[in-house]
């Protein structure tokens, strides 16, 4: 197999289709502004598939309550985590672990680590 046809066999015909569908454009655009930030990278891969208090968060990522208090109401007003309170805690957790896979993804691409 040639390798256009290879690389045409890895991506999504779909993908092409996007360039006329702008609000689809603008939302993705949106989610991924949401994500890049190095501190908002972090909170993703500390929640990863399950769910952890604020407290457990500001201590795996090494900053303020406030700080990652600021950074979670972005990841939450874009819809990519969603929280529940128990008591006096507030527990976090990624909505679709799609989004999840889309970290390792670009991890993959963009660093060259291959999944493990």
């Amino acid at each position: 197999m040639e390798i256009r046809e290879q690389r045409a066999a890895r991506q999504p015909r779909d993908i092409f289709e996007l360039i006329g569908r702008r609000e689809q454009i603008e939302r993705m655009a949106h989610a991924m502004r949401a994500i890049a930030h190095p501190l908002r990278l972090k909170i993703l891969c500390v929640l990863g598939e399950q769910e952890s208090s604020v407290q457990d968060i500001v201590e795996a990522v090494g900053t303020s309550q406030s700080n990652v208090s600021q950074h979670l109401a972005i990841l939450r007003e874009k819809g990519i985590v969603g929280s529940r309170r128990s008591a006096n805690r507030v527990f976090y957790s990624v909505r679709d672990q799609r989004t999840l896979q889309l970290l390792s993804t670009m991890r993959e691409v963009l660093c060259g680590v291959p999944r493990s």
